[in-house]
């Protein structure tokens, strides 16, 4: 029934915790809750389990089972929640859930709680992490379609210079009060059949409110980690962060040690989780309120790097999110932003918009010159994959260009009817390894929003209408496509056409012949196109046959 990994599970399988029991000092405030036919299901497998291990095990007492943190905060708001943490009193959760594992296998077990065979999954352990915020390592186990994590009751101690504890089996209290907010410390005894608030997260979550456990100050310093993590709940949730806790998220010395203690890996993994959830403005918000930006998007090997202004930065992530909220088929959002993926990576361009504002000094040394201050940001300060960082740069480059076209329709130049001097523009753009040319035009849009420009309703509705007008033009030239444009020639085809060998040259004939079959979209002859390059020889350096 149970397909179990016992290479990756190890020998760990001591019931028995290596420390004594502690007591809880304090009895929680209690509510209750429904459960749905699934989880009734589920609790009532678990708890079999834990009366299986009472009856064959000498332990010092009984198994309490508990579902911890974030499923019984979600289940309370009425969210649907599939991963579920079991935390466990006596015992470790790699023991209990070999355990329960034996008990699966029993055919009166099989009966009693109609499991099928796809009910029960692979069991695995997940080894300490602390750089993924894994203090403790944890075995999980499909159940039912629920991802179930076993783990025990924890304290966690904290030394100055580190977020990662050390580590003891603890008290249902101790375990509540190392959570990061008070509305994540909630548990749900299984044995009983209530919540348990050991803080003060019944209340909170009635007041849509986000606190720490402990005293804020001790929350952060204990594990910077924290300060990004409540964002992500409160933007996430739409919850108010209490003021108190506000004023500590940005204070200098819990700022240093987010510097200091948290791998930047771990930073952009909440960004990430910031971005792509349902309140991406909201969170840009609270880390443009809390001071946190210098912290976050920066390149912090690089003490001397400059700081950029970002003072218009709100009219930046505004305007993206009154671009998204008011999407309507041809709007700039819909043209733009044509994926979950484009949508995230939207965001960090919104995120990085300020460092547009901080002059790249010029490169004199022999080389490759240096990525612009943006893409250290991403690079360094979130760790951002290489395709990421490739449409950053690429963003940064080709703004200025884009920009100008901008101008010349929104201002009627006359040369706007060429379709290949568009066309060839949006196929440069999307050459580059990142691809993605419609991003960069919106990042260019983004760069000018934060201008002095953008502060009124007239003001934003020219601006808007400018960058329409330049996204209809481009529609109405037809040109939308151009990067996946077919050649009606290709270069072995063009080389004998002029009868000499391919060279250095044929990039840039390549690229006069696309541009002839731009402005001659009708045409399926390439006749005319290899005329355009014979007559171009001597300006294309095209030796002689």
């Amino acid at each position: 029934m149970v397909k179990r990994k016992s290479d990756v599970l190890g020998d760990g399988r001591s019931i028995q915790p290596p420390s004594r029991i502690r007591k809880m000092e304090t009895q929680p405030a209690t509510t209750t809750i429904e459960l749905s036919p699934k989880e009734a299901q589920l609790k009532d497998l678990l708890l079999d389990a834990a009366r299986f291990i009472d009856e064959s095990s000498n332990i010092q007492e009984p198994v309490v089972l508990r579902w911890a943190g974030g499923w019984v905060r979600d289940k309370l708001l009425g969210i649907a929640s599939h991963d579920i943490d079991t935390a466990i009193n006596v015992m470790t959760g790699e023991a209990f859930a070999l355990k329960l594992c034996e008990l699966c296998e029993r055919s009166d077990t099989i009966k009693k709680h109609g499991i099928a065979e796809s009910d029960v999954g692979n069991l695995h352990k997940i080894a300490r992490n602390p750089e993924k915020s894994k203090h403790l390592e944890t075995t999980t186990i499909k159940l039912f379609g629920y991802d179930v994590d076993f783990v025990n009751l924890r304290k966690e101690t904290y030394t100055e210079d580190s977020r990662n504890p050390q580590m003891e089996f603890g008290t249902a209290e101790e375990d509540a009060l190392r959570r990061d907010a008070t509305i994540n410390a909630l548990f749900y005894n299984l044995n009983t059949g209530k919540v348990e608030d050991f803080t003060t997260g019944l209340t909170d979550m009635k007041s849509r409110l986000i606190r720490t456990p402990l005293e804020p100050f001790q929350t952060f310093t204990d594990d910077p980690l924290r300060v990004l993590r409540l964002v992500r709940f409160a933007s996430r949730l739409e919850f108010t962060i209490d003021p108190a806790v506000e004023k500590v998220m940005g204070d200098g010395r819990v700022l240093d040690a987010l510097r200091l203690k948290i791998s930047r890996e771990r930073v952009g993994i909440e960004i990430e989780k910031m971005l792509r959830g349902n309140h991406p403005r909201k969170s840009l918000e609270y880390i443009n309120n809390l001071g946190l930006y210098h912290t976050i998007f920066t390149d912090p090997s690089k003490p001397d790097i400059p700081t950029p202004d970002i003072t218009n930065w709100r009219s930046v992530y505004e305007c993206l999110d009154s671009l998204r909220k008011n999407k309507t088929p041809g709007s700039i959002y819909d043209i733009l932003v044509r994926s979950d993926e484009a949508a995230y990576y939207a965001w960090i361009l919104a995120a990085l918009c300020p460092w547009e504002s901080v002059e790249t000094p010029p490169h004199t040394r022999k080389g490759k010159a240096p990525p612009p201050f943006g893409t250290l940001a991403v690079r360094e300060g979130i760790k951002a994959p290489n395709k990421l960082c490739d449409l950053v740069t690429a963003a940064h480059h080709n703004r200025r260009e884009i920009v100008d076209l901008m101008i010349a329709v929104s201002s009627n130049a006359p040369f706007i009817k060429e379709r290949d001097r568009f066309g060839m523009a949006i196929r440069n753009w999307d050459a580059s390894k990142a691809g993605h040319w419609r991003l960069q035009i919106l990042y260019a849009l983004l760069v000018e929003a934060s201008g002095a420009g953008v502060k009124d309703s007239a003001s934003n509705h020219e601006f808007v209408h400018r960058w329409q007008q330049l996204l209809d033009h481009l529609q109405e030239l037809d040109v939308m496509e151009a990067p996946s444009l077919k050649r009606l020639i290709d270069g072995t085809q063009l080389a004998k056409a002029l009868c000499i060998k391919p060279g250095k040259w044929m990039a840039r004939a390549l690229d006069v012949c696309v541009a002839w079959q731009l402005r001659n979209p009708e045409s399926t002859n390439p006749a005319g196109a290899i005329e355009e390059v014979q007559s171009r020889r001597a300006e294309l350096e095209i030796p002689e046959k």
